[in-house]
């Protein structure tokens, strides 16, 4: 979602160079390793791609002004009622009460209006609002759509009007900013010929389409609907043309999104053209996408080679017109191999500025690098302690105790946090979230954060994301550096591997040269555990798993996981048989995506690709569900509440941690030093040859692996932070594993409203644990034991002052936006109720 932009200075030859003078002086670029060309327009010469002009104006409402053209709609029908509007100093506050509750849906529903100038509706993308809400409400949802007057009636499903997405709306008074595309269309990442759901517009997923030819946009409205009264501060609404983001400079490389996938794409103007001066590899191939703005704006795509006898051939030469699929395209070079070639890419259309996508464009030949492939392959919540691989007493991951035979198993490892936006965003960093800002929901990594992935595209790694978690993605910023990127939603949680999986090698079909770097991050056994057949039913029946989603839902209903434990009695659940269903549910999803690791480790195998590929597994975080551990048998001290849980308990942060690379690291090795999931990137960037940036918290595991003497255990330090909405300070706990012993301390205490109950707060500000006796971190010895407190006080607090004098390196960007799909797998995966 979010755009990475290179501009090109004049003086590069940005506009209008002829190639012929520069061609002989230029030294041509090599293709050993993966060419990324969008990388090297400093290199190229470009003619022509003109910005368009004339583009249709931006629609922006900004609520610190007066804004009297946007009313609450009319309801002739008594669906609804009118909604309370008030003015404040900087929004619109709009407020659901219950005289606005919907008789036939049970809702409360409203919706306001304004006017527009006539305009096409093609020539719209998306709806784009900041709004800022406080006040919790079950299922507060917002929508955007544009219709013909008049705008009230049928709300949202209303068939006259042109629908856009709606997101569920995010209470935690800080400004957040709604991408909703104005579209549905089909898509698929490398296959034009078939079809899957849309994805975000910011990307340039093209426009909204018209119901009929002759149908006009008259009204934008937004509707509002929540099961509870809420209310929320609107602070701008933006109608976004499609062309405007490419408007900017004439020749560009940004991440642009055909549904679930994204491309890190070249994007010219036609009629423009891009030369490149390259030694073509052997066996010499080009693979690229080709996509375009609007099915009513064709571009024709040319990929001409010039050679030594200055003749050129054209190698492809299409007109394209799929406003809503990538086309994947292969171009044989072989014939040029060892020759030094002009490589030409060439946009033409019928209006002059039209934007032309070249997504991905990748120079590859016979694989000639030394360097491994890498997988990192994460599982999104899984918890060592359950496990087979780890010890734990059913055989829920045969696969993982095969693979791991073959290299190197850490017996404790940890996450750096409780969940996976803080976490995920530290081990792709190797920061901790408080240096990088105290990361919430859609605060992305900062810029000077350099991320694993650009990293290893910086090393000329092809790089590639498959992930069904939005906060291992781009509502992360983690998109940087990546050339293909798949996040998001999934149609079955419990499958997301098996469409990972195939998506991944679709992509190696489409992308075949090496090395690679590719990010796995499946939510298979994350909640809500939706355990498929073959493994469905063997270890729940249909009558236990029946009752367990029923519980689930009426605990749900009450207030969500903080809140699960103070509604147990009241709906007359048993704690106990709640958390063996849970926990028989999570087994069978483990056992089910081991299955998967396992057939895709088979056809490494047999693709000849595994004995020089490092395969990392690892996890984002444990598996619980706000302080109920899903273990069997339950520890006795959590049959009732009251016990505030540390990030080191091991049902929390102890996660898996495998590293396998055949030619290099000797089979059969087991470590038990504790270790860190900040010390997976330095370890990657030392066996891989690749220089890291100035800035690492973790360290490199390679002296262990490769059974070098230069390793010294050292403590492993846990953090999470959030940013105080009245002080802007940070606050949270700082966390570190010492040997036996652990020890959290808070920094800057808060309630954080209602997150934590208060019969449920910490007792102390430094809680103290033998983790070798008490690995769920039960008991608290810091009565018991004030001497080891005084120390462990000492040293978390002179870590937490490193932090802060690191953070002050890192600048944060502003919000990313969330769209109806990133919203929607988040409350899939219980994040957001």
């Amino acid at each position: 979602m979010t755009e990475i932009r290179l501009y090109v200075p004049l003086a590069m030859g940005l506009l209008a160079l002829g190639s012929t003078g520069c061609e002989s002086r230029r030294a041509p670029l090599t293709a050993d390793s993966p060419l990324h060309l969008e990388d090297h327009l400093d290199a190229a010469t470009i003619v022509g791609s003109e910005i368009t002009s004339g583009l249709p104006p931006l629609a922006e409402w900004r609520f610190d002004e007066a804004q009297p053209d946007w009313k609450p709609v009319t309801d002739t029908d008594r669906s609804m009622g009118s909604l309370r509007v008030v003015k404040t100093d900087e929004a619109l506050r709009v407020t659901l009460d219950e005289d606005e509750r919907e008789a036939s849906a049970g809702r409360l529903r409203g919706e306001i209006s304004v006017g527009l100038e006539q305009s096409e509706p093609a020539d719209w993308s998306y709806v784009l609002v900041r709004a800022r809400s406080s006040v919790e409400a079950r299922g507060f949802e917002l929508g955007a759509r544009l219709a013909d007057e008049p705008v009230g009636g049928g709300g949202l499903g209303d068939r006259s009007g042109l629908q856009a997405s709606v997101v569920a709306v995010i209470n935690d008074g800080q400004v957040q900013t709604y991408v909703m595309p104005l579209a549905r269309a089909a898509d698929h990442p490398f296959d034009p010929a078939v079809s899957a759901p849309w994805g975000s517009a910011h990307g340039g997923t093209g426009g909204l389409r018209e119901a009929e030819p002759q149908e006009r946009t008259r009204r934008l409205g937004l509707v509002f609907k929540a099961d509870d009264p809420a209310s929320i501060d609107l602070l701008s609404v933006s109608i976004i043309p499609l062309e405007t983001d490419y408007a900017d400079v004439p020749v560009g490389v940004r991440t642009v999104a055909r549904g679930a996938v994204q491309r890190r794409t070249l994007y010219t103007h036609a009629p423009g053209r891009v030369d490149y001066r390259i030694r073509v590899p052997q066996g010499g191939r080009l693979d690229v996408g080709l996509a375009v703005l609007r099915d009513d704006a064709p571009v024709t795509f040319r990929i001409g080679v010039r050679g030594a006898d200055r003749e050129t051939q054209t190698l492809l030469e299409e007109s394209y017109s799929d406003g809503a699929r990538w086309g994947q395209r292969t171009l044989d070079l072989s014939d040029y191999s060892g020759q030094i070639v002009n490589l030409s890419l060439e946009a033409e259309a019928e209006r002059a500025g039209t934007v032309a996508l070249w997504g991905a464009p990748t120079l590859t030949g016979v694989r000639a690098t030394v360097k491994p492939n890498v997988i990192f392959y994460v599982i999104d919540g899984a918890a060592a302690e359950l496990m087979s691989v780890y010890g734990y007493e059913r055989g829920t991951t045969p696969n993982l105790e095969r693979i791991a035979a073959e290299g190197a198993i850490f017996e404790y490892a940890y996450s750096n946090s409780d969940w996976s936006k803080p976490s995920t965003a530290s081990f792709m960093t190797s920061l901790h979230h408080s240096v990088l800002g105290g990361l919430d929901r859609s605060d992305p990594i900062p810029d000077e954060a350099r991320t694993m992935a650009e990293l290893l595209h910086a090393a000329d790694y092809q790089t590639a994301v498959f992930a069904s978690n939005p906060y291992a993605g781009s509502l992360s910023n983690l998109q940087r550096g990546v050339d293909v990127f798949r996040d998001g939603d999934v149609q079955v949680k419990s499958m997301a591997a098996a469409e990972l999986h195939a998506d991944y090698w679709s992509w190696r079909d489409a992308y075949p040269g090496e090395p690679y770097w590719v990010h796995f991050q499946p939510t298979d056994v994350h909640d809500p555990w939706e355990s498929v057949a073959p493994f469905a039913g063997r270890y729940v029946d249909p009558e236990r798993r029946s009752r367990f989603y029923e519980w689930r839902a009426q605990l749900r209903e009450a207030g969500g996981f903080a809140r699960w434990w103070a509604h147990f009695d009241e709906f007359g659940i048993d704690r106990r048989e709640f958390s063996e269903i849970g926990s028989d549910l999570y087994d069978e999803t483990m056992a089910h995506l081991d299955h998967r690791i396992g057939r895709l480790v088979e056809q490494l195998k047999a693709r000849g690709e595994w004995e020089r590929t490092l395969f990392v597994v690892a996890a984002d975080h444990g598996q619980y569900e706000a302080g109920l551990p899903l273990l069997d048998p339950m520890p006795p001290g959590l049959v009732a509440p009251g016990k505030w849980t540390p990030n080191i308990s091991a049902w929390v942060s102890r996660i898996p941690l495998i590293i396998v690379w055949p030619e290099r690291i000797s089979p059969g090795q087991r470590f038990s030093d504790p270790v860190s999931m900040i010390d997976v990137l330095p370890t990657i960037l030392e066996l891989t040859d690749t220089p890291g940036p100035e800035i690492l918290q973790g360290r490199s595991l390679a002296p262990l692996l490769l059974g070098e003497k230069r390793w010294e255990p050292t403590p492993v330090i846990l953090d999470e932070f959030y940013v105080d909405e009245k002080t802007g300070e940070l606050n949270g706990v700082i966390e570190v594993v010492d040997g036996r012993w652990g020890a959290s301390l808070e920094i800057n205490p808060t309630d954080r409203g209602e997150w934590i109950p208060p019969e449920n707060r910490r007792p102390a500000p430094l809680l103290l644990y033998d983790l070798r006796k008490d690995p769920q971190c039960l008991h608290s010895l810091h009565e018991e034991r004030p001497d080891l407190v005084e120390k462990y006080t000492a040293f978390l607090e002179a870590r937490w002052g490193e932090h802060q004098a690191l953070a002050q390196r890192f600048t944060q960007p502003q919000a990313m936006p969330i769209t109806a799909e990133q919203l929607r797998a988040l409350r899939a995966l219980g994040y957001i109720q």
